[in-house]
């Protein structure tokens, strides 16, 4: 691992705790010409793996705290974290200079959510499975494939693949 790497990982799992502050500038916020930036973003998630889950999360987090507005699409086994009562195995470590501790990528989706961040499943991710739409989590949505190709279009909305 790359010493960049590690330090962004550092870096972004320590603005979970921290507030956001170590990295604030660098998007978001107003334009040099004073009005409002529209940074957007569009996480698609689609690993079962806790770590992937979590540190995409953890991404997302320092994301949303530099003034990213959110939308995270779940699909495959990462949509399990939309469901209802849904809950990892086991939390996930973060590094010791993040007073956070263990966390869980559903704990720290539905703070993201609290925050404004949108979740929506993938369109064939309920059709798939033995439940319906009351399965999922206050809050989260079912992904229409149109407007999410227009996300995925817009060369000015970047699109992360976890």
């Amino acid at each position: 691992m790359s010493i960049k790497t590690t330090l962004s990982a550092a870096l972004a799992a320590g603005t979970l705790a921290a507030g956001g502050a170590a990295l604030a500038d660098s998007h978001g916020g107003e334009a040099e010409d004073g009005q409002a930036m529209d940074d957007k973003a569009l996480m698609i998630l689609t690993s079962g793996s806790l770590e992937t889950q979590g540190m995409a999360m953890i991404l997302a987090n320092a994301m949303q705290q530099q003034g990213t507005d959110l939308q995270l699409l779940l699909c495959d086994q990462a949509g399990d974290l939309a469901v209802e009562g849904y809950q990892s195995a086991q939390p996930i470590n973060t590094p010791p200079s993040n007073p956070a501790g263990q966390v869980t990528p559903e704990g720290i989706m539905q703070m993201l959510m609290s925050k404004g961040a949108q979740v929506d499943v993938c369109a064939i991710y309920l059709p798939n499975r033995d439940y319906g739409e009351e399965a999922l989590r206050e809050g989260v949505g079912i992904a229409a494939p149109g407007p999410i190709a227009e996300l995925m279009r817009d060369p000015a909305v970047p699109v992360f693949h976890f």
